[in-house]
């Protein structure tokens, strides 16, 4: 087993985080290593992870603390909970039929705080959430850039990390996506660097993954 970044390893074509619970979440396959049970990351259910396999460093440390907009039933959510040994998550999730997954989720592991609600009104979960290391947004809305920088503009550290997946067809399902993609970009510019990016092909048609610094 090869440590690919900072809780994420590599074993042939596959990644992997070690285990924090013995619960399957979507049937992802478990396996043992020297004593290590691992659960295999599978990109074509994760943005994240099919980010990673396409050279994106997602930059997560053991005790960070990160807010979730669109964490559905949990499974990135369940691959992050085990990265942030130290750290928690905030998830934030609007459809009650997905919620009750991520909610049986956070009954399982400690470090998970899911809130019904509304990503566009971060004022409605505003008392719960502390300030964050990192934002990650996977939402399917056409204002999902204006959403992702209304949450870290209050909730993310200068300096901090913000992972947005772009979902192209979301915003416009005619206009071209390279189009759509630098619009998007121009919007986020004001409040943050772009330090690096990729588009999730082959594990996602039309979207490209950024990661990004907060300026200010």
């Amino acid at each position: 087993m090869k440590k690919l970044q900072e809780g994420v390893f590599e074993k042939g074509d596959k990644i992997y985080t070690i285990a924090a619970s013995s619960s399957r979440v979507y049937g992802e396959k478990f396996i043992e290593i020297d004593g290590e049970t691992y659960r295999e990351w599978n990109p074509n259910r994760s943005k994240a992870a099919a980010a990673i396999k396409n050279g994106i460093n997602i930059e997560l440390n053991s005790n960070n603390h990160l807010l979730y907009l669109g964490a559905a039933s949990g499974t990135t959510v369940s691959h992050f909970s085990d990265i942030l040994e130290e750290g928690f998550i905030y998830g934030v999730e609007y459809s009650d039929t997905v919620f009750r997954d991520l909610l049986e989720l956070a009954e399982d592991r400690e470090n998970i705080a899911p809130f019904l609600d509304n990503a566009r009104k971060p004022e409605n979960y505003g008392n719960l959430v502390s300030e964050v290391d990192i934002v990650f947004q996977d939402i399917s809305q056409r204002d999902q850039p204006e959403i992702f920088i209304r949450n870290c503009k209050r909730f993310l550290k200068k300096g901090g990390i913000g992972l947005l997946a772009v979902k192209a067809r979301s915003i416009s399902s005619s206009e071209d996506k390279k189009v759509i993609y630098n619009e998007v970009k121009d919007k986020l510019s004001e409040e943050f660097r772009i330090i690096d990016e990729t588009e999730l092909e082959p594990y996602e048609k039309d979207h490209l993954f950024l990661k990004l610094e907060k300026k200010n």
